[in-house]
């Protein structure tokens, strides 16, 4: 920039020069003096020069843009895109993002990474109403809806979100929800520490009211209670026909609240849940997601199912279809959610709340439906902010629900989470929850087995579960080994999933944990009546290719392999190591950490 401000000096300077120069040509030519002479060599010696200056200012100047080829700005892109160190090579936000940044910006945006799970740098610079992709199915574009719908109330819960993000739901929910039927949205602020959620909250807020005036509403905890209080807080404080509960780090698609308005006008005793589509925590793309039924394993953990054959028979994917339970993203008549119970106050922090919903609505005469023509992307954290281990919770949370919920199915939770039968875990109290249940006459657990969930194995048949460990070597247990592989070995106890053994009444004996659904299969322990080690297969295949897969064990007795008669034992080689063996029975001894004698009710 000096530069070219001194070239502009010195080509006025030199227009100026050349003015004198032509004029003291014409008077040189009347005159002839010897001092008029002078002047003009003069004025000839400070051109040269000026040009000179000229010459050499171009060179400092840049090349103007608009002269590089294709190849050179190539060229110099790519040698000042490696001119920048990459200082978080092993960290996931850079793993297909963040080219071209400089080191400041690297360590800013890792900094946020690591508080809030997904790209806030990134987000930060994104539009607030950006345009996603429309991922619905074609048929969904093509629907009518009735133009009297109920009115929609919008809860936002939240702890210690990115700013960005929050503002980006609020405004893809105004632009993509016809006014007439937005009654209101409120963010519940599970007691965030970020400053920026305050007073700059509250800013944004004013803009909005402006263009809606009394729209937003606001309930701040006073301490963090955890999802489940927040939902409660958003939903008490609700006052529209319908309230739908969501993460505040989402956007919603086009035409997403219609299709739920229209689904409830028809029958308001179900609840009901979005199909989501994936926005990367890294570069916040949004991935299509296809409609699938929420589900869940027996330790309650949320999962993705297909849903029941009905459906796909009819072969049009904009159609609702019914679900065992929801995600945790829900919509609901809100007037039947109280009737119906709401959600168990008694749930703390994450995990279970959404579960026992749809386990308790089905039960007590509603049902759950994901609505496919309702789309809303929702950020895939890295990590989850509300604790390291969130399995410190959702295990305490997951009891809390069997307790009340699952009759004598409530051991298989408790198996899940490899505890024995009688658990100290505090559950909090459950009276209320239990009284509820009666008062809505609910169904018991075994029908939503039935007639709801039947995928889920009933585990019926088990008779021990844990640790299997030998009076030998009672600081070793089974465990599977290396994976992929298929041969069992022992290891010092650690009692995690790998060495997590279960025995059936049948004689099969699974390794390395169970399944909880019947369409997977288990490895069971082999006897290949050949050599002196064990085998693990998957225990379909070993049925089928009648593989020696039945064992009697008792508690504090032999492991026998009923076919074989061989016994399944411990062993020390030439160099003083322990192994794991079948071989002729010499009277070791083995017991598993739980042995289950009855149901328990």
């Amino acid at each position: 920039m000096r530069a070219g401000w001194l070239r502009s000096v010195l080509v006025s300077t030199s227009v100026a020069l050349t003015l004198l120069y032509v004029g003291s040509i014409f008077q040189k030519t009347n005159y002839k003096t010897t001092q008029d002479q002078g002047m003009i060599n003069r004025l000839e010696n400070m051109e040269v020069k000026i040009e000179k200056l000229l010459s050499a200012v171009n060179k400092l100047e840049p090349k103007p843009v608009a002269t590089l080829t294709t190849v050179e700005v190539e060229k110099d892109h790519q040698k000042e895109k490696a001119t920048v160190k990459k200082l978080f090579p092993d960290s996931a936000l850079f793993k297909k993002w963040g080219d071209g940044l400089s080191e400041e910006e690297q360590r800013e945006a890792e900094n946020l990474f690591a508080k809030y799970g997904y790209n806030a740098f990134l987000s930060d610079r994104l539009p607030l109403n950006r345009e996603i992709p429309d991922t619905r199915d074609a048929r969904c574009s093509k629907k009518k809806y009735p133009a009297n719908l109920p009115s929609l109330s919008v809860v936002l819960i939240y702890l210690d979100e990115a700013l960005s993000i929050i503002k980006r739901a609020i405004r893809s929910i105004i632009d993509k929800t016809p006014g007439d039927l937005l009654r209101e949205i409120i963010l519940v602020d599970d007691h965030s520490s970020n400053e920026d959620l305050k007073e700059m909250l509250d800013d944004y807020i004013r803009v909005i009211h402006k263009e809606r005036p009394g729209l937003l509403k606001r309930v701040v905890h006073k301490e963090q209670l955890g999802l489940t209080r927040a939902r409660l807080s958003g939903w008490e404080v609700a006052t529209g026909d319908v309230v739908a509960i969501l993460d505040a780090h989402i956007e919603v698609h086009v035409q997403w609240a219609e299709p739920l308005l229209a689904r409830i006008k028809e029958d308001r005793t179900i609840i009901l849940t979005p199909v989501f589509d994936r926005v990367a925590y890294d570069d916040l793309t949004v991935e299509r997601y296809n409609p699938a039924a929420h589900a869940f394993d027996w330790a309650l953990w949320c999962m993705y199912e297909s849903f029941r054959p009905e459906w796909y028979k009819l072969k049009d994917e904009s159609l609702p279809a019914k679900s065992p339970s929801v995600m945790g993203i829900l919509v609901a008549d809100r007037k039947f959610f109280g009737e119906i119970g709401s959600l168990d106050g008694g749930m703390r922090i994450y995990g279970g709340e959404n579960v026992e919903l749809g386990i308790r609505v089905w039960l007590c005469g509603g049902s759950v439906e994901v609505i496919p023509c309702s789309k809303i992307a929702h950020i895939e954290r890295s990590r989850k902010p509300y604790l390291p281990d969130l399995s410190v919770t959702m295990k305490r949370n997951a009891l809390r629900v069997a307790e009340v919920w699952m009759d004598e199915f409530k051991l298989n939770v408790r198996i899940a989470w490899n505890l024995p039968l009688n658990h100290s875990l505090d559950i909090g109290d459950v009276s209320e929850r239990k009284a509820l249940r009666e008062r809505l006459k609910c169904k018991p657990f075994k029908w939503y087995l039935d007639n709801v969930y039947p995928m889920l194995d009933p585990l019926t048949e088990l008779v021990a579960y844990g640790a299997l460990i030998n009076q030998l070597k009672p600081d070793m247990c089974i465990d599977q080994g290396p994976v992929p592989g298929s041969t069992p070995i022992l290891y010092p106890c650690h009692y995690y999933g790998p060495q997590r053994c279960y025995y059936r009444n049948d004689g099969q004996l699974y390794i390395g944990g169970i399944k909880s659904h019947k369409y997977n299969s288990n490895r069971c322990l082999v006897d290949p009546d050949t050599g002196p080690y064990p085998a693990l297969y998957e225990c379909k295949l070993a049925e089928q290719k009648m593989f020696h897969m039945l064992w009697d064990l008792m508690q504090g007795s032999s492991i026998q392999n009923r076919q074989t008669k061989r016994c399944l034992e411990v062993a020390v080689d030439n160099e003083g190591n322990y192994q794991l063996i079948v071989q002729r029975c010499t009277g070791q001894k083995w017991t598993i950490q739980n042995y289950i004698t009855e149901r328990v009710l």
